[in-house]
């Protein structure tokens, strides 16, 4: 740092003017002023003591006054609680310090290097049955600003996203596209894909509901009314038809894929998120 490093070249200046003699960087031991104390950093003075041949508080004194005339540039005051001697660091020093950093886009970056760790961050992984909801907006800012900061440590980062696009829930959409949909696109309805999809897994859900309240009301108990749906078992039976890879359930599936996907990518721009792998 630095402030630190100015210091620690003027205490060496001070003990070699005040008492004649060289020391070592190693001897000048800085550190962060207690919070009960007045102070930014604070200087152990014990090491001196030899060469000063005075008191810890003389000592102390002795420094500080000369860093605050000859590193006024860093030191704004000082005070001495026996042998320490603590550092108010000038308001300009910081500025300064904060400059140096803003001016240097890379500042703390470590450098990615064909030896550098490999890391995976896997984030969003989404469902393609509905748009992407407030927890994935959290999921995705944490995930990409986490790859950012492994990144800026020396990793090398793949960020991946491990997408949901096929199952029973996929199928429900499909399904209700089909029944309900008229053919409707996002060109047609002006939605994206996404939010489209979304539209139909909840058509779907409603006409489930509907279904099985019908059927509680024939008497049936609501897990018997859920299994003898006939919606659920149409979803179920075009699961099956895409597992069996059926081309006709199989186009359907990724032309609504794709509905999805269109979506999700303008999400993700709006983000500022991106992906290596998905």
């Amino acid at each position: 740092m630095k402030i630190e490093n100015e210091i620690i070249s003027s205490v060496i200046a001070a003990v070699k003017e005040l008492y004649g003699q060289d020391v070592p960087e190693k001897m000048v031991a800085l550190q962060k002023t207690k919070s009960n104390f007045e102070g930014n950093l604070t200087l152990v003075v014990f090491p001196f003591l030899k060469m000063s041949k005075k008191k810890p508080e003389d000592t102390a004194q002795e420094i500080g006054e000369y860093l605050k005339k000859n590193c006024a540039n860093v030191i704004a005051d000082f005070n001495v609680v026996k042998g320490f001697l603590n550092l108010s660091i000038a308001p300009a020093a910081w500025v300064g310090l904060l400059n140096t950093i803003n001016a240097d886009p890379k500042f703390g970056e470590k450098p990615v290097t064909e030896n550098s760790p490999l890391v995976m961050i896997e984030y969003s992984s989404p469902n393609t049955n509905k748009p992407l909801h407030l927890g994935h907006v959290r999921n995705n800012l944490l995930g990409w600003s986490l790859a950012q900061i492994m990144e800026a440590n020396g990793n090398k980062v793949i960020k991946t996203n491990i997408v949901n696009d096929r199952g029973i829930h996929i199928c429900k959409s499909m399904l209700a596209w089909l029944k309900w949909g008229n053919g409707e696109t996002p060109e047609t309805s002006g939605k994206k894909g996404d939010h489209l999809i979304g539209d139909f897994y909840v058509a779907f859900d409603k006409h489930y509901k509907a279904e099985v309240k019908e059927l509680e009301e024939k008497g049936m108990t609501k897990e018997e009314a859920e299994a003898a749906s006939p919606l659920m078992q149409e979803a179920r039976e075009m699961l099956r038809r895409w597992e069996a890879g059926d081309e006709e359930v199989r186009s359907l599936w990724r032309t609504m894929n794709s509905w999805v996907y269109a979506g999700f990518d303008e999400t993700y721009k709006r983000l500022g998120v991106d992906f290596d792998k998905i």
